[in-house]
């Protein structure tokens, strides 16, 4: 499975209803598992960005759909990135001409 490191903003909306926020970050778990991927870890930070969320799926289409379908809630904005593990980094370098 891939892994996926999501940046996220609380929209007005979500500010509103903060106090449902760990109701959503279940069911997103929840929902990630209907689509075969997992929310392996959730973190409320301080800085630029109000929450950071470590995902695993199968693959990009996936995790966009996962991400979609959230967004489209209204409770917040995300910036995915794909992340590579040490072994798959090791891996990609070893493999450098």
């Amino acid at each position: 499975m891939a892994t996926y490191i999501t940046l996220g903003k609380y929209t007005q909306q979500g500010i509103s209803t903060m106090k449902a926020s760990p109701a959503r970050v279940d069911a997103v778990r929840e929902t990630a598992r209907s689509l075969g991927a997992e929310l392996k870890a959730f973190y409320l930070v301080m800085g630029q960005f109000d929450f950071v969320a470590v995902l695993e799926a199968p693959d990009d289409a996936t995790l966009a759909k996962l991400i979609l379908m959230i967004a489209g809630q209204g409770n917040a904005t995300f910036q995915t990135s794909r992340a590579f593990t040490e072994t798959e980094y090791r891996g990609i370098v070893a493999a450098l001409p």
